[in-house]
């Protein structure tokens, strides 16, 4: 792979890997609190909200599966705009990250799920 240090790497994976675990556990918990309590006013906000909760963190890694495949297939080296915009990914995700994870557990303890 061009370019990226096993650090990087490591990041990008474990970054995918928490992302996967957010989209699965948002999906779960929208399909619990439909299955339980339907689409009432009271779950409205927190369906949406969790439907955006898995969009963000799909865009996310898909980005970054993107940009590690767009690197991996630059040689002998990728150019420095798609490094920083992976750097810039890296950074974005981090953060949608952490909110997706606080919200997946704000939902999870107001609906004891």
């Amino acid at each position: 792979m061009a370019d990226l240090s096993a650090e990087t790497l490591n990041i990008i994976f474990n970054l995918q890997q928490r992302l996967l675990k957010i989209i699965n556990e948002a999906t779960k918990f929208s399909f619990v609190i439909f299955t339980q309590f339907g689409e009432t006013e009271a779950t409205i906000p927190e369906l949406d909200e969790l439907q955006n909760v898995r969009e963000r963190a799909t865009s996310y890694y898909v980005k970054l599966y993107r940009l590690s495949l767009q690197i991996a297939e630059s040689q002998p080296a990728a150019t420095s705009a798609t490094l920083d915009l992976l750097l810039r990914s890296i950074s974005q995700a981090q953060a949608i990250t952490d909110a997706g994870e606080a919200s997946n557990q704000e939902i999870k303890r107001n609906w004891n799920l």
